[in-house]
């Protein structure tokens, strides 16, 4: 597909501006145990990875080795977070692997909520909702003073390393993969089966999916997404997983990281898959208590990154540990100059649409519309645009 963007004043060539999807790296806070030597080699190589200005990484200092925090115990740390985090930061990169769990909270839960009761379940009973949930919103602190936590979550900093690098590798990557969803023999861990008809109906033009009746899938190498209920997942070690590939099984106590009777969901991470997810306390299996797989997929592959995709999937997210690499952006709308006036832009759409765009001479503005919108299938797009040297120095697309 091709498109010419008209011309107007003449200038050395246009600042062309996309539409914000997700997160920047200026945005994530670091927060690093200063006395957990794995902490502190995992937030430097971070560090320098994403390259994160020095004012968004915090350092703490807490006994290292415990699997739990008392709320005793994490309220002076989350007090001290607060009191550093920029207020710019929307979200948190929790460096360590333990602890990973506050009291009956998820450590994740903990540090985005702070540290509430009202967030865990009694006798398998609901807990409360997270506002974040499958929202537009790209600044969660600003719009409900939420900060979405993820770990970069390892037994070794071999694994956290390989972790990292999936990450960046996938930025902007569009991988071509496959989404697997799972109907296993475990039918109280199956019970996202029933959201499949409309994953299916309502991202399967976003990227190819696969149900499936059994208990694994063996000598698949386009993991993309890969969601099943199962105590123990079997046969990680015949699968390629793509960058950036999210994958998780429900399960009572996949969040538990070092020690579960069940299979942690590190070993997701340790398979391949660049973000995981699962619960550190018994949740039940309610639904709102574990991803839904439609609203991940549907806000990864618009361009979110993993820790807002996961975390808009979880309704209930108080028992649930988000684990992996938060700044992963396969999807991000990517614009490449392939020559003097030609751009290829490349991004994905859940339905046909016109995404409008305007032009200014400052980056203030003010933005007139250009009659010709750009045109957008439903799905992947790699659009050709022609762009004059002369047009406008601001060009902006808006979604």
């Amino acid at each position: 597909m091709s498109i010419l963007l008209g011309a107007t004043n003449a200038v050395a060539g246009p600042n062309i501006l996309l539409p914000r999807t997700g997160i920047s790296a200026n945005e994530l806070a670091l927060l690093v145990n200063d006395d957990d030597p794995l902490s502190r080699e995992t937030g430097a190589y971070y560090q320098r990875m994403r390259q994160l200005p020095e004012q968004n990484v915090i350092h703490l200092r807490f006994p290292a080795g415990k699997t739990t925090l008392s709320p005793q115990e994490f309220e002076p740390l989350k007090a001290e977070i607060d009191r550093l985090a920029p207020k710019h930061v929307q979200a948190y990169a929790a460096a360590w692997t333990q602890p990973y769990q506050v009291g009956c909270m998820s450590m994740t839960s903990a540090l985005a909520f702070g540290y509430d009761e009202k967030y865990c379940s009694t006798k398998c009973g609901p807990s409360s909702a997270s506002r974040y949930f499958d929202t537009a919103s790209t600044y969660p602190f600003d719009d409900f003073q939420i900060r979405p936590a993820m770990m970069l979550a390892g037994q070794n900093f071999a694994d956290v390393k390989a972790l990292i690098d999936r990450g960046v590798e996938a930025d902007q990557s569009f991988p071509d993969g496959t989404a697997y969803l799972l109907n296993t023999s475990d039918k109280a861990r199956s019970v996202r089966t029933k959201l499949f008809g409309i994953t299916k109906t309502v991202i399967g033009v976003m990227v190819p999916i696969e149900e499936i009746e059994a208990d694994s899938i063996m000598g698949r190498l386009d993991v993309l997404f890969y969601f099943t209920g199962l105590a123990q997942v079997p046969n990680l070690g015949t699968l390629k997983f793509m960058p950036g590939a999210l994958a998780d099984h429900l399960t009572s106590f996949g969040g538990q990281l070092t020690d579960s009777k069940q299979m942690s969901s590190l070993r997701w991470l340790e398979a391949g898959a660049t973000a995981s997810y699962g619960t550190v306390t018994e949740p039940c299996n309610h639904l709102q208590k574990f991803p839904m797989p439609a609203v991940a997929m549907f806000h990864y592959l618009s361009g979110a990154t993993a820790i807002e995709a996961y975390w808009k999937s979880v309704a209930w997210p108080g028992e649930g540990l988000f684990i992996g690499e938060p700044l992963a952006r396969p999807f991000a709308p990517s614009l490449t100059r392939t020559g003097d006036e030609i751009y290829q832009l490349r991004l994905v759409s859940p339905k046909k649409a016109v995404w409008r765009v305007e032009q200014a001479d400052s980056i203030m503005g003010p933005f007139q519309p250009i009659s010709r919108g750009l045109p957008v299938v439903a799905g992947r797009n790699t659009v050709r645009i022609a762009v004059p040297s002369t047009t406008k120095a601001y060009l902006r697309f808006i979604r």
